[in-house]
């Protein structure tokens, strides 16, 4: 079964806790954000610091509706950070960062409510 053959709003498949695990979710900090130059939807690229071990490492991120670049440096962010390189455009994605749609289809990210060390992963 495919995500597109799932009926809207009905949970993926269920999986085991150590599958779960595989995918390594971080808290990291903007540093810089500018707009993607050359990306076909509006994008802004991203640095974001993980902290010691996975370091500074760059994100495109379809969020120009809610967010601009000035006012992200600093925000902290969770992101994927053990997915493949991502070429986008001339731009390459090292991380995913995660986010939700809201009732528009526009990203909002998904960050802490709470200030937490760089680095920190999902538990």
């Amino acid at each position: 079964m495919h995500l597109t053959d799932r009926p809207e709003n009905s949970p993926a498949e269920e999986i085991s806790f150590d599958t779960f695990r595989q995918v390594d979710i971080r808290i990291g900090t903007i540093l810089e954000a500018a707009p993607l130059e050359g990306a076909r939807k509006p994008a802004i690229r991203l640095q974001i610091d993980f902290g010691p071990g996975v370091g500074v490492k760059k994100s495109s991120a379809q969020i120009t509706v809610h967010y601009d670049c000035d006012a992200l440096v600093g925000k902290q962010v969770a992101a994927v950070v053990n997915f493949p390189p991502r070429q986008i455009g001339k731009f390459m994605s090292e991380v995913l960062t995660l986010g939700f749609p809201d009732s528009s289809e526009d990203i909002v990210l998904f960050s802490p409510d709470q200030p937490v060390p760089n680095g920190a992963r999902l538990a």
